[in-house]
């Protein structure tokens, strides 16, 4: 199967730059969501953490990172994409540290609480950010770029799990300590980017671009273009709606598997293989590292014409991946054999696609509410499902796994006969959306 794609642009270092610094929300997103799995773990005993209270801390993050997204992507929007990362940074400072010095379970849950909504409130504007200081034509393959940080994000956090896994409370301050130091820096160096030019260009009437950002041509008034251009009103009555379920379903569904193998990873491995931390740390650190080689694949045929063929065969691999344990029963092998084809499978057929169709279907004005709708919507069914999924991973884990599957594969078929029909917006964003080529 061939990569075809056109010549790759020359992208200037300075985008590189702006591209990675925006993209450390997927860094802090994975880092979080890996950590206080592994921290809840070491924390269990020292601060008589039940069951339930694992089941819930986890739960809670993913709510809030959705409440988060909803409310950061809306106020991107309208305030900026730059003003709300700056400030989801400082929130999200504060939540790390919190758990850091908790000594028991009610300041963790306040830590889970910020922690949740600074994350999901970075993750639309940041992404955004990235697609529209995109040079035409790697658009895909900058967004796809902020997934290698997303991958980078969990293997900090499984090193650190290698090494502090053996050190009980200790070892899970030591992890949130990376979280707060790591989020400081990213507002340091945030404090030097500015502002999407589209998004600028959009609010202070630039006649060339400020139309086309809402998805008109170049001297057409769009809809919503006004000074409230981000509302949830015109996005649920205009033409953006349906790809923005079909879109929002994709990503919930797909993403049940990543956020259960992210969340309860080292609790499988634990308590349901017989394994250590370290041991899960250093598996999953292998495996993860595996996943970067498919996310480079995927730089390299997401703006390509075969997009949808890799997406299709990836996507029976990673639905495949999750029976294995489902039909063989929970061991170190099949845990190991689940982490190694979702690695490569998941980085082509999974989140990664959900950043990249989120930027390509909707315009400048409507894209940081669009997302934050999506991961909101996505991010609340993968807190319901993480509510139960430590309970009944101890009852029937056979079950959990063939439930994950069927909900893989119904992404998949949502992603190639529904979302693959539809248009999407040029690369530069000047051309009408209506003569945009489809996404294919």
């Amino acid at each position: 199967m061939e990569t075809s794609r056109a010549a790759e642009p020359r992208i200037p270092g300075q985008v590189w730059f702006r591209t990675s610094v925006a993209g450390m929300a997927s860094y802090l997103d994975a880092a979080a969501i890996i950590s206080t799995g592994t921290a809840l773990v070491l924390y269990q005993e020292p601060l008589g953490l039940t069951v339930g209270d694992i089941g819930r801390l986890s739960a809670l993050l993913t709510f809030m990172i959705a409440v988060g997204a909803l409310v950061g992507g809306r106020l991107g929007d309208l305030y900026g994409r730059k003003r709300v990362f700056m400030v989801t940074m400082a929130l999200y400072t504060v939540g790390a540290a919190l758990m850091v010095v908790a000594g028991g379970p009610a300041l963790l849950y306040v830590g889970v609480v910020l922690l949740g909504i600074a994350v999901g409130a970075d993750l639309p504007v940041s992404l955004a950010m990235i697609a529209e200081e995109a040079p035409e034509g790697a658009r895909g393959r900058l967004v796809s770029f902020s997934h290698i940080l997303w991958l980078v994000g969990i293997l900090a956090a499984q090193l650190l799990g290698i090494i502090v896994g053996n050190m009980g409370q200790t070892g899970g301050r030591a992890l949130y300590v990376h979280l707060t130091v790591v989020a400081i820096v990213t507002m340091v160096l945030r404090a030097r980017l500015p502002e999407s030019h589209l998004w600028a260009a959009a609010h202070q009437g630039d006649p060339a671009l400020a139309p086309a950002a809402t998805g008109g041509g170049p001297g057409q008034a769009a809809p919503g273009d006004s000074v409230d251009l981000g509302t949830l009103k015109q996005l649920l009555r205009g033409p953006f709606l349906a790809p923005m379920l079909a879109v929002a379903l994709f990503y919930a569904l797909v993403n049940i598997g990543a956020n259960t193998g992210g969340q309860f990873n080292t609790y499988m491995y634990v308590n349901l293989a017989g394994s250590t931390v370290q041991l899960a740390s250093t598996v999953s650190f292998i495996t993860f590292g595996i996943a970067f080689g498919a996310t480079y694949l995927l730089m390299r045929i997401v703006d390509g014409s075969n997009r949808m063929r890799w997406f299709t065969v990836m996507a029976v691999f990673y639905t495949a991946g999750y029976l294995v344990p489902a039909i063989l029963g929970v061991h170190l092998w099949t845990l190991v054999t689940m982490g190694v084809v979702g690695s490569i499978a998941g980085a082509i057929a999974g989140e990664p696609m959900f950043k990249i169709w989120a930027q390509e279907l909707f315009p400048t004005v409507y894209r940081s509410t669009a997302q934050g709708v999506m991961i909101a919507i996505t991010r609340v069914v993968a807190a319901v499902v993480a509510l139960w999924t430590p309970t009944l991973l101890d009852s029937s884990p056979s079950l959990l796994f063939f439930f994950v599957a069927a909900c893989i594969a119904c992404g998949a078929l949502i992603g190639i006969f529904w979302i693959n029909r539809y248009p999407r917006v040029a690369d530069d964003e000047v051309e009408e959306v209506s003569a945009a080529p489809a996404a294919r």
